[in-house]
Protein backbone atom coordinates (compact mmCIF):
# COMPACT_ATOMS: atom_id res chain seq x y z
CA UNK A 1 0.00 0.00 0.00
CA UNK A 2 1.22 3.41 -0.90
CA UNK A 3 2.04 5.77 1.96
CA UNK A 4 -0.43 8.55 2.72
CA UNK A 5 -0.08 11.38 0.24
CA UNK A 6 -0.82 15.08 0.08
CA UNK A 7 0.94 18.17 1.39
CA UNK A 8 0.75 17.20 5.04
CA UNK A 9 1.39 13.47 4.63
CA UNK A 10 4.55 13.56 6.70
CA UNK A 11 3.55 16.17 9.28
CA UNK A 12 2.18 14.81 12.55
CA UNK A 13 0.95 11.42 11.43
CA UNK A 14 -0.14 9.52 14.53
CA UNK A 15 -1.66 6.40 13.01
CA UNK A 16 -2.33 4.70 9.67
CA UNK A 17 -4.32 1.50 9.16
CA UNK A 18 -5.53 -0.27 6.04
CA UNK A 19 -8.55 -2.51 5.56
CA UNK A 20 -10.45 -4.05 2.67
CA UNK A 21 -14.13 -3.27 2.14
CA UNK A 22 -15.99 -5.73 -0.10
CA UNK A 23 -19.23 -3.93 -0.99
CA UNK A 24 -21.02 -0.57 -0.96
CA UNK A 25 -23.09 -1.80 1.99
CA UNK A 26 -19.91 -2.49 3.96
CA UNK A 27 -18.54 0.94 2.96
CA UNK A 28 -21.68 2.50 4.48
CA UNK A 29 -21.16 0.31 7.57
CA UNK A 30 -17.61 1.67 7.84
CA UNK A 31 -19.11 5.16 7.76
CA UNK A 32 -21.45 4.23 10.63
CA UNK A 33 -18.47 2.84 12.59
CA UNK A 34 -16.56 6.06 11.92
CA UNK A 35 -19.52 8.11 13.18
CA UNK A 36 -19.26 6.33 16.54
CA UNK A 37 -15.83 7.87 17.19
CA UNK A 38 -16.34 11.28 15.60
CA UNK A 39 -17.14 14.36 17.65
CA UNK A 40 -17.76 18.06 17.02
CA UNK A 41 -14.67 19.70 15.59
CA UNK A 42 -13.48 16.66 13.65
CA UNK A 43 -12.25 17.14 10.09
CA UNK A 44 -12.38 14.12 7.77
CA UNK A 45 -10.73 14.30 4.35
CA UNK A 46 -11.82 11.75 1.74
CA UNK A 47 -9.60 10.89 -1.22
CA UNK A 48 -10.37 8.50 -4.05
CA UNK A 49 -11.17 8.44 -7.73
CA UNK A 50 -14.66 9.06 -9.06
CA UNK A 51 -16.94 6.24 -7.96
CA UNK A 52 -14.55 4.97 -5.28
CA UNK A 53 -17.14 5.21 -2.48
CA UNK A 54 -16.51 8.59 -0.82
CA UNK A 55 -20.18 9.59 -0.82
CA UNK A 56 -21.27 6.07 0.18
CA UNK A 57 -18.95 6.28 3.20
CA UNK A 58 -20.35 9.74 4.02
CA UNK A 59 -23.93 8.43 3.69
CA UNK A 60 -23.13 5.81 6.35
CA UNK A 61 -21.47 8.46 8.46
CA UNK A 62 -24.60 10.63 8.27
CA UNK A 63 -26.76 7.66 9.28
CA UNK A 64 -24.45 6.96 12.22
CA UNK A 65 -24.53 10.61 13.32
CA UNK A 66 -28.32 10.70 13.00
CA UNK A 67 -28.53 13.74 10.74
CA UNK A 68 -31.45 15.08 8.73
CA UNK A 69 -31.69 14.86 4.98
CA UNK A 70 -30.42 12.46 2.37
CA UNK A 71 -26.64 12.51 2.14
CA UNK A 72 -25.87 12.90 -1.55
CA UNK A 73 -22.87 14.18 -3.45
CA UNK A 74 -22.63 17.97 -3.04
CA UNK A 75 -20.71 18.34 -6.32
CA UNK A 76 -22.88 21.11 -7.76
CA UNK A 77 -23.72 22.95 -4.54
CA UNK A 78 -20.17 22.48 -3.15
CA UNK A 79 -21.40 22.02 0.45
CA UNK A 80 -24.43 20.69 2.30
CA UNK A 81 -25.20 21.04 5.98
CA UNK A 82 -27.13 18.17 7.57
CA UNK A 83 -28.47 19.24 10.98
CA UNK A 84 -28.64 16.62 13.73
CA UNK A 85 -31.92 14.91 14.53
CA UNK A 86 -30.57 13.99 17.96
CA UNK A 87 -28.19 15.84 20.25
CA UNK A 88 -25.11 15.10 18.14
CA UNK A 89 -23.14 17.33 15.81
CA UNK A 90 -24.25 18.50 12.39
CA UNK A 91 -22.58 17.01 9.33
CA UNK A 92 -21.05 19.47 6.87
CA UNK A 93 -20.39 17.58 3.62
CA UNK A 94 -18.14 19.39 1.13
CA UNK A 95 -17.09 18.42 -2.38
CA UNK A 96 -13.98 20.43 -3.24
CA UNK A 97 -13.52 18.80 -6.66
CA UNK A 98 -14.40 21.92 -8.65
CA UNK A 99 -12.48 24.26 -6.35
CA UNK A 100 -9.03 24.92 -7.73
CA UNK A 101 -7.36 26.94 -5.00
CA UNK A 102 -6.29 26.15 -1.50
CA UNK A 103 -7.76 27.37 1.75
CA UNK A 104 -8.23 30.91 0.36
CA UNK A 105 -10.89 29.66 -2.06
CA UNK A 106 -12.46 27.52 0.67
CA UNK A 107 -12.89 30.55 2.96
CA UNK A 108 -16.14 31.50 1.24
CA UNK A 109 -17.64 28.28 2.63
CA UNK A 110 -16.91 29.40 6.23
CA UNK A 111 -15.68 25.92 7.17
CA UNK A 112 -13.58 27.39 9.96
CA UNK A 113 -16.83 28.68 11.51
CA UNK A 114 -18.63 25.34 11.07
CA UNK A 115 -15.78 23.14 12.27
CA UNK A 116 -15.98 23.61 16.08
CA UNK A 117 -19.63 22.53 16.27
CA UNK A 118 -19.82 20.05 13.38
CA UNK A 119 -18.19 17.06 11.79
CA UNK A 120 -16.78 18.38 8.51
CA UNK A 121 -16.22 15.84 5.72
CA UNK A 122 -14.39 17.10 2.63
CA UNK A 123 -14.19 15.05 -0.55
CA UNK A 124 -11.27 15.99 -2.83
CA UNK A 125 -9.77 18.18 -0.08
CA UNK A 126 -6.09 17.30 -0.57
CA UNK A 127 -4.03 20.48 -0.65
CA UNK A 128 -7.08 22.59 0.14
CA UNK A 129 -8.25 22.10 3.73
CA UNK A 130 -5.33 20.72 5.77
CA UNK A 131 -4.80 24.14 7.33
CA UNK A 132 -8.25 24.05 8.92
CA UNK A 133 -7.03 21.73 11.67
CA UNK A 134 -3.83 20.08 12.89
CA UNK A 135 -6.05 17.16 13.90
CA UNK A 136 -7.74 15.38 11.02
CA UNK A 137 -8.57 11.95 9.70
CA UNK A 138 -7.59 11.27 6.09
CA UNK A 139 -9.47 8.40 4.44
CA UNK A 140 -8.04 7.17 1.13
CA UNK A 141 -10.24 4.78 -0.88
CA UNK A 142 -8.65 2.78 -3.70
CA UNK A 143 -10.05 0.10 -5.98
CA UNK A 144 -8.39 -3.29 -5.49
CA UNK A 145 -5.78 -3.53 -8.25
CA UNK A 146 -6.44 -6.27 -10.79
CA UNK A 147 -9.65 -7.37 -9.09
CA UNK A 148 -12.56 -8.08 -11.40
CA UNK A 149 -15.04 -7.38 -8.59
CA UNK A 150 -15.66 -3.63 -8.94
CA UNK A 151 -17.03 -3.33 -5.39
CA UNK A 152 -13.84 -4.21 -3.44
CA UNK A 153 -11.90 -1.26 -2.03
CA UNK A 154 -8.77 -0.80 0.02
CA UNK A 155 -9.36 1.91 2.63
CA UNK A 156 -6.46 3.59 4.42
CA UNK A 157 -7.28 5.56 7.55
CA UNK A 158 -4.55 7.99 8.58
CA UNK A 159 -4.86 10.12 11.69
CA UNK A 160 -2.98 13.41 12.03
CA UNK A 161 -2.44 15.21 15.31
CA UNK A 162 -3.06 14.32 18.91
CA UNK A 163 -6.82 13.80 18.40
CA UNK A 164 -6.21 10.60 16.43
CA UNK A 165 -4.25 8.47 18.85
CA UNK A 166 -3.01 5.11 17.56
CA UNK A 167 -5.56 3.17 19.60
CA UNK A 168 -8.57 5.07 18.23
CA UNK A 169 -7.67 4.65 14.55
CA UNK A 170 -6.72 1.00 15.13
CA UNK A 171 -10.07 0.35 16.83
CA UNK A 172 -11.87 1.99 13.94
CA UNK A 173 -9.98 -0.15 11.42
CA UNK A 174 -10.95 -3.30 13.37
CA UNK A 175 -14.63 -2.24 13.43
CA UNK A 176 -14.57 -1.80 9.66
CA UNK A 177 -13.32 -5.34 8.97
Amino acid sequence: MEAPHGPAADAGTTAAHTLTVDSPELMADLGRALAAVLRPGDLVMLTGELGAGKTTLTRGLGAGLGVRGAVTSPTFVIARVHPPLTGGPALVHVDAYRLGGGLDEMEDLDLDVSLPDSVVVVEWGDGKVEELSDDRLHVVIDRVAGDTDDDRRVVTLTGYGSRWAEAEVAALARQGR
